[in-house]
């Protein structure tokens, strides 16, 4: 694949790799590509992933690697050329690794997994491969119940992955030292706390297509129980991630301050799995987030866990934070702030710097059916909660809601729009408008939770629903944002599904679907013809499931016992409150041991020492520009101006910069750059301005941002510039451009430019969409021209040097995308041109 492919599809940056933090490595005894089934920008922001490459790549005998679903642009020219899907980090194609581990996230990933396994070309189906395919094997919140993906996969992880994840990488490595067949690497693995091998048991079915019994192959194994990371503080963080070049979902330090939720929201699956609360110490955070700040030059920290409100010393934790950081105009966000876990305290210390968002999740319209799911919060604290926001500048408030929960009725969809009018209304109160967004996403039953046996809404009766919430929100001047019927409906038939889904995966993944997550990617009539053509009826996993019934998950052992489920349903039903052991007693779920596996909290009490670090400077310092120069070249010469930017403000923040940043509410450092270089073009003339603080100089400058700067990218030059300089963009005049043109738009290359060079005039009109289009005369606009052998040298104004080239060549674009093109020099106002307009074609010896 020629250099330029990349330039063919969307977003480049996605597939370059050698990113600042990656960690490739020669000769490693195994090598573990982490793949996650959707787009980089989605897999680089979970945080389980960056986790499990720290742990694996600080093993010297382990090289672990990423991969990611191509989109379908890069999916295509794959396909095309033959070339399988590779590693970022050493480019080595799937097939050949030793373990391709996928992150299960969302049930609507699976079909990426198939194709992300035909374009590694290895097969689908476990029973077909044998000795010579890597292990495949998977984990996160769907290994829960991972029936439907059984016959692909050849293991599953259970649980945490810190500890295990080590376990299986030893475990393959003995194994391919024995060079025994595979079967001998499944049992190793059956031996290892956590890890489940379906082709170890086998299912029966009732004629009514209910599960009949799961059984056990291999004596001894099962129920197969989750992996417990026991003390949180002793777990591998992550303090020098990989640090993407362009923007990615959550684009900021995150910090895992505890893992676990004991409040007992009864659809909430991810507070019965990660049990027991785990929390880190508030000294602990504190280090990592220093660590973190220096090793990845983020400006925003987030405190993650499933109630961060919850955490015992979050407050002093918060304000030490802010101590800390907040000259610095590094945010603080907390994504998972539980409604009446808010006080005044934390949200003046939030706003501190920047605002990062607020959302509080009642997710039930009245008092009855929060009850019912458990949710423990009352409409006092949500507007207290909202009041406090809207007082301390927000504008804007999320709700999220759910709807087709157990024991819902109409007045409980009524009680959606009143709640969002009554917080609109703290708004108000409060003196600053209140806008609402009223977000609704459709309940679905998950296995491991109270609400494993109940049934899910239709399809029509979510779109019924929909449509009542949407004439009473709209007419309440309430945003309303929901989630796609298909999609809700596709999920609760992965959830609870069974083995015999995974022939109706394949055959949709065959029909052409792909990314079923992305809504306007969805097919459904792929869908339903795939679930035709295996006999399934997808309806079916949406039943009421019998108290009594084998469920397809009940061989795996998440902690929580199945007779404390029954009971939480029992007690939904009364609308019934458990109280958060946190808090109280012990609810006797059944997770903890109380010796290796309990809850463990962090101290009370504040955090201890300072770390000192350099204060950004006060927006009414004297103002110190310096210029650099620098280079942008190799793979690097794919990013956009605007993932540039994000490049730049990490770099600052990792060199520790003393820069200056804006006023307002979201502060920014403040360098500009000279123009946008076109993506795909190599340069060894950036400009950049910096302001900083006044006695730091032009040579720390260089030497702090070229220790952390990616290759092909380096300051050449940095000088001081007196106060009142104009800006680079009106001191540049002109561009000196090498276009390298493909061997076969050279024939009598020379003869042509000297008939351009003739023309008085060449007027060029470039459409810009939704722009007044841009005019100008090529001709005019250049100012120096040689031809040496197959390459242009330009010296431009106005315009691109792609175009300069396909007006002298005659050649159409397309005709040209071969080409290399690289800026050499900019010429500045008052500057004689370096090169004059001269024709040499060196390659017939003239």
């Amino acid at each position: 694949m020629s250099h330029n492919s990349l330039l063919a599809i969307e977003k480049p940056a996605r597939y370059m790799g050698n990113e600042v933090g990656s960690r490739p490595k020669e000769g490693a005894e195994i090598r573990f590509a982490l793949a996650f089934p959707d787009v980089y920008e989605v897999g680089m922001s979970h945080l389980g992933l960056q986790i499990l490459y720290a742990v694996l790549n600080d093993l010297p005998w382990v090289a672990a690697e990423r991969a990611y679903t191509p989109w379908a642009d890069r999916e295509e020219q794959l396909r095309s050329t033959g070339i399988p899907l590779a590693t970022l980090e050493s480019g080595t194609p799937l097939a050949r690794t030793d373990i391709l581990g996928f992150t299960l996230q969302y049930e609507l990933s699976y079909t990426n997994i198939l194709t992300m396994l035909d374009l590694a070309g290895i097969p689908f189906l476990a029973a077909e491969r044998e000795n010579g395919y890597p292990l495949v094997i998977g984990g996160g919140p769907c290994a829960c119940n991972p029936e439907p993906l059984a016959d692909i996969f050849d293991a599953f992880l259970l649980g945490d992955g810190e500890e295990a994840v080590v376990e299986i990488a030893a475990a393959c490595r003995d194994w391919k030292k024995s060079g025994g067949p595979k079967r001998e690497l499944l049992e190793r693995l059956a031996r290892i706390d956590g890890v489940y091998v379906p082709s170890f048991f086998t299912v029966e079915y009732h004629d009514d297509g209910r599960i009949r019994a799961i059984t056990p192959l291999r004596e001894g194994y099962g129920p197969v129980r989750r992996r417990f990371v026991a003390d949180l503080n002793e777990a591998t963080y992550p303090t020098a991630p990989v640090v993407p070049f362009l923007k990615t979902v959550h684009d900021r330090v995150s910090i895992e301050i505890g893992r676990g939720c004991t409040r007992g929201c009864r659809f909430c699956q991810a507070g019965y799995l990660y049990r027991p609360v785990r929390e880190r110490s508030p000294e602990k955070i504190l280090e990592l987030v220093e660590e973190t700040l220096r090793g990845t030059g983020y400006d925003e920290i987030s405190l993650l866990s499933l109630s961060t409100g919850d955490y015992g010393c979050l407050t002093p934790l918060l304000k030490e934070l802010m101590v800390r950081y907040a000259e610095e105009k590094v945010a603080v966000s907390l994504p998972s702030l539980r409604v009446g876990s808010l006080n005044q305290e934390l949200v003046e210390e939030i706003r501190k710097v920047r605002k990062t968002g607020f959302t509080l999740a009642p997710e039930a319209g009245s008092e009855r059916l929060r009850r019912i799911i458990n949710k423990g919060i009352t409409e006092e604290d949500l507007l207290r909660n909202a009041f406090e926001a809207y007082s301390n500048g927000w504008r804007l408030i999320k709700l999220y809601f759910m709807i087709g929960l157990p024991g819902e009725i109409e007045e409980d969809l009524h009680g959606i729009v009143e709640l969002g009018r009554k917080v609109k209304l703290e708004g108000k109160r409060a003196g600053s408008g209140g806008e609402v967004n009223v977000s609704v996403s459709t309940f679905v039953p998950k296995a491991h939770t109270p609400f494993q046996w109940e049934p899910q809404i239709g399809h029509d009766e979510i779109l019924a629903r929909q449509a009542l919430l949407r004439t009473e929100l709209r007419a309440k001047r309430l945003v309303f944002k929901w989630h796609a019927p298909p999609l809700s409906f596709m999920e609760g038939v992965f959830a609870r599904g069974d083995r015999r889904l995974g022939a109706a995966l394949i055959r949709a993944w065959e029909l052409g679907c792909r990314f079923d997550g992305w809504g306007d990617r969805f097919n459904a009539a792929a869908w339903r013809d795939a679930f035709e053509g295996v006999g399934i009826d997808p309806c079916f996993y949406h039943r009421r499931r019998e108290r009594d019934e084998v469920l397809p998950w009940d061989h795996l052992d998440f902690g929580v016992t199945r007779e404390f489920l029954l009971g939480e349903l029992g007690r939904s039903g009364l609308g019934a409150p458990t109280e958060d052991c946190r808090f109280g007693r012990c609810t006797g779920c059944g997770v903890c041991d109380f010796d290796r596996i309990a809850m463990r909290l962090a101290a009370e009490g504040g955090p201890g020492a300072r770390t000192p670090r350099i204060a950004a400077q006060p927006a009414d310092d004297g103002k110190v520009t310096i210029r650099c120069r620098y280079t942008k070249t190799g793979p690097l010469r794919y990013l956009s101006h605007l993932e540039m930017i994000g490049l730049f403000t990490r770099a600052v923040g990792r060199g520790r910069i003393p820069i200056r940043y804006s006023r307002g509410f979201h502060p920014h450092p403040k360098f500009s750059f000279a123009t946008a270089l076109s993506v795909g073009v190599e340069s060894w003339a950036e400009y950049l301005d910096l302001e900083v603080a006044p006695d730091f100089t032009p040579e720390e400058l260089t030497e702090r941002l070229n220790a952390t700067l990616p290759d092909g990218m380096r300051i050449t030059e940095a000088r001081v510039v007196p106060p009142g300089t104009p800006s680079l963009s009106v001191l540049m005049d002109k561009v000196r451009y090498r276009v390298i043109l493909p061997a076969e738009a050279t024939t009598g290359l020379a003869d042509r430019a000297a008939a351009f060079l003739a023309l008085e005039s060449f007027p060029f009109r470039k459409e810009k969409k939704g722009k007044k289009p841009a005019e100008y005369d090529l001709r005019h606009e250049l100012a120096g021209l040689t031809v040496s052998g197959t390459a242009l040298e330009l010296v431009i104004g106005r315009g691109k040097p792609l175009e300069f080239t396909a007006a002298v060549t005659g050649l159409p674009p397309e005709a040209l995308a071969g080409a290399r093109i690289e800026k050499l020099d900019v010429i500045f106002r008052d500057t004689p041109l370096p090169l004059p307009i001269q024709i040499q074609d060196t390659t017939n010896g003239q």
